[in-house]
């Protein structure tokens, strides 16, 4: 394999985290220095000759979704962040968000600053995480509110909104930063168990008044409280089904209406259906049938859809009978809206 073909941006393999050897080194420095490092990660997925080495290291069982991809499109530019909005799929990209559709159509965009990591909906309005920064905006691209960062140090990675405040995820700090809603300091919340954050893996996301967090390097999910109190945690690490594989994993975490909590993985992508109280359900997507790589993707349920984005792709997924019925979701006897 030519050389070219091997390179990976540096933020693409911040995305990924690298092997446990790297993962092992990162622990304890300060994030936004590991955001600067490394000039050719593709070393990490590829050996002299250019062969994979990742995804062959593992071996894995045949997989059926029981999802099937229905349509797609691709973005103008590299996919940052996904949130769903009134009913439309919001894309973050390098300066702009875009506004689609759930059939794909474009609706509208509005231009942002290129240093987006995060992007989160609440009560009509549109909030927009950067590595110090919070800007809060409505549907049409008007600007409504911002903040800087409580610290000159901080690097965030991701954010969740509700009437408990803004939650940011801090790589810097290893901590979750709590504002109100009006963007003064509420709190800061440290894990018990000690936040570990080899890479940009620090997701968060919000359930009936509860925050659950990713604690990616103890391949964990973590829950609190709107106060900040710490109400427990689920996961081991793993390769197996139910199982957090790698340095750093879950990345991404989002929640469906009947109240399970879906979490995306990296290295060897899936995405999972957990309850609440962190009891397995099922895979629901693979690697393959995500589209490959090594990268994490981050996904939303709209009603009885998946929206999945990768790169610049956006894919959406409907549960299919006939496929379920071969999987653990098929046999759940739980009344999921994802599978009408």
């Amino acid at each position: 394999m030519e050389q070219d073909k091997k390179k990976i941006t540096r933020r693409k393999f911040l995305q990924v985290g690298g092997s446990l050897a790297l993962g092992a080194l990162f622990i304890g420095v300060m994030g936004r220095e590991v955001w600067k490092m490394l000039t050719n990660p593709a070393e990490i997925f590829y050996d002299a000759k250019g062969t994979k080495r990742l995804h062959d290291a593992i071996e894995r069982a045949q997989f059926v979704s029981p999802y099937r991809r229905t349509f797609g499109f691709v973005a103008p530019d590299e996919i940052l962040a996904l949130e769903l909005m009134d009913d439309q799929i919001a894309l973050a990209t390098p300066n702009h968000v875009y506004f689609y559709g759930l059939d794909g159509s474009l609706n509208e965009s509005f231009p942002i600053r290129s240093d987006v990591r995060d992007m989160a909906s609440y009560d009509g309005k549109l909030y927009l995480l950067f590595p110090s920064r919070v800007e809060v905006y409505n549907s049409g691209g008007d600007a409504l509110q911002e903040w800087e960062a409580c610290s000159d140090d901080a690097d965030y990675c991701s954010l969740t909104v509700f009437d408990g405040g803004v939650f940011v995820t801090d790589a810097s700090a290893k901590n979750i930063c709590q504002y109100h809603l009006d963007g003064t300091l509420a709190r800061f919340i440290k894990s018990p168990n000690g936040f570990v954050v080899p890479s940009y893996s620090f997701g968060i996301t919000n359930m009936d008044g509860k925050v659950f967090c990713s604690n990616p390097g103890r391949h964990q999910v973590e829950q609190y409280s709107a106060d900040g109190e710490f109400m427990g945690a689920f996961g081991k690490s793993g390769a197996g089904a139910g199982e957090f594989s790698g340095c750093c994993n879950p990345v991404q975490i989002t929640t469906t209406s009947s109240g399970e909590l879906l979490t995306s993985e990296k290295g060897l992508p899936r995405i999972s259906c957990y309850s609440s109280d962190g009891t397995f359900r099922s895979i629901l997507l693979d690697g393959e049938a995500l589209g490959g790589g090594h990268a994490a993707y981050d996904v939303r349920v709209a009603g009885d859809k998946l929206i999945v984005t990768g790169g610049k792709k956006v894919s959406v997924f409907q549960y299919d009978d006939r496929r379920a019925a071969q999987t653990l979701c098929g046999s759940c006897t739980l009344d999921c809206p994802m599978k009408v």
